[in-house]
């Protein structure tokens, strides 16, 4: 199509004056990627259009949780509703308890969840929760993982097998990055390293079993059975982050695939069917140590906002028949289908898939399981043709290191043209 940029150009030169880079996040500003960011005002199902009046086949999906689509019928009946009985009561509400009974359906052998309003405040809880029930002061966490913007999970490795976090944003005291401790993914000997030196000291080690923040870092579960080994030899509380992963791939979290227990989880994204919210789960044991029943205080105006849980509600429940999955996996089995023929043709072409999440990895080779080796060579040529994409009507996530998510509302079409829409725009480029 011949897109015009008229409308989001002149709206991104009035935000930059407004707002600091004239985003609320920074991947939006399309600085990987290069030109301006696309300004967006309506979608449904797949679709989703500009506000220069483009139409685009969304794989991004708000970052995952619109697992059935945008503006699916039955979560926006429920929004509907719940904003026509009120926006917000900043108190008690039946909803929290039928979400909660939801997630813990999927999740029989946790007991109880706390609701926040995002997954780094959920993150957030989880790490001050481990804390106090530990009287530890000290946490893990793996290079490459992304937790949330909170201070503590805001570090880079340092160097060696076993190193102390050390700042990765401005505004991060380092007296806070020093007790974070990071390891690489996918190495046994560092993550012995680590618990060996440090186990005592450690509250919690916390991952994303299906870590999807910076590339699909798929790990294997013999890494993740070694890490819960480890985490129970030392008295140390073992956190999945499943923000995106959780409902993601089924009706409950990844790790129960597994068979590789959580103490604690973190959850988001789909749990709010595209509203804000998020959530920790756990054993009475340990969640019962938050306030008002015990010393962690954790607090929030908006936490249960009746309208956000809404729109779980009616998500999980639509989740609940297992056709969504197998038209998901039908999608993703097509997709595989498809990019193999443009791997075929063209050699540097690979991917990776779980479930409804999708990473393309633009070159040959093993698709790694560690950020430390993720080949440069991918963000180059996918830089090269994500304009291209968008001038053919696809709506990627702008950024070689994010992934891809297919929605109940995607067609064999969409992905057929996604296929093919790639394979026109890789000729081009440099192998």
């Amino acid at each position: 199509m011949s897109r015009k940029t008229e409308k989001s150009d002149e709206l991104y030169s009035r935000a930059c004056e407004l707002m600091p880079g004239g985003v609320s996040s920074p991947v939006r500003a399309f600085r990987s990627v290069g030109g301006s960011p696309v300004y967006f005002k309506r979608a449904n199902g797949a679709r989703i259009e500009d506000a220069d009046g483009n139409e685009y086949v969304d794989f991004c999906m708000s970052w995952g949780p619109l697992i059935l689509g945008h503006a699916h019928p039955d979560v926006i009946a429920a929004v509907r509703q719940a904003a026509y009985d009120g926006l917000s009561y900043g108190a008690c509400c039946e909803s929290e308890i039928h979400l909660a009974e939801l997630i813990l359906e999927a999740e029989h052998k946790m007991d109880q969840v706390r609701f926040v309003s995002s997954g780094t405040e959920a993150v957030m809880t989880a790490i001050r929760l481990a804390r106090g029930v530990t009287d530890r002061p000290r946490i893990l966490k793996f290079e490459g993982g992304y937790h949330g913007h909170s201070d503590s999970l805001l570090v880079k490795a340092g160097s060696g097998l076993a190193t102390f976090g050390t700042s990765s944003s401005l505004g991060v005291p380092e007296s806070f990055a020093k007790e974070t401790m990071v390891c690489a993914l996918d190495d046994e000997e560092a993550l012995k390293d680590v618990f060996y030196h440090f186990g005592s000291e450690l509250a919690a080690a916390i991952v994303e079993p299906l870590p999807a923040n910076n590339g699909l870092l798929e790990q294997r579960p013999e890494w993740l059975r070694l890490l819960r080994e480890l985490c129970d030899r030392h008295g140390v509380l073992l956190i999945f982050d499943e923000v995106i992963s959780g409902f993601r791939t089924r009706f409950g979290t990844y790790s129960d695939t597994l068979g590789v227990a959580a103490d604690l989880l973190t959850l988001g994204k789909i749990i709010g069917g595209g509203m804000p919210v998020g959530a920790v789960v756990g054993p009475r044991s340990i969640m019962e140590e938050l306030a008002p029943l015990g010393g962690v205080y954790q607090a929030g105006t908006l936490s249960g906002n009746p309208v956000s849980l809404a729109a779980g509600i009616a998500t999980l429940q639509a989740l609940k028949d297992p056709a969504v999955y197998e038209h998901l996996e039908a999608l993703g089995s097509r997709l595989d289908k498809v990019l193999q023929s443009v791997k075929d043709e063209l050699g540097y072409v690979s991917w990776r898939r779980v479930g409804s999440i999708v990473w393309l990895y633009l070159t040959e080779g093993v698709i790694p399981r560690a950020a430390s080796f993720i080949d440069p060579v991918i963000v180059k040529r996918f830089n090269s043709i994500y304009s291209r994409l968008l001038d053919k009507g696809l709506y990627l996530p702008p950024s070689a290191y994010e992934v891809m998510f297919l929605s109940n509302a995607h067609t064999e079409d969409d992905v057929e043209r996604l296929g093919s829409e790639l394979h026109e725009a890789l000729r081009g480029v440099d192998a």
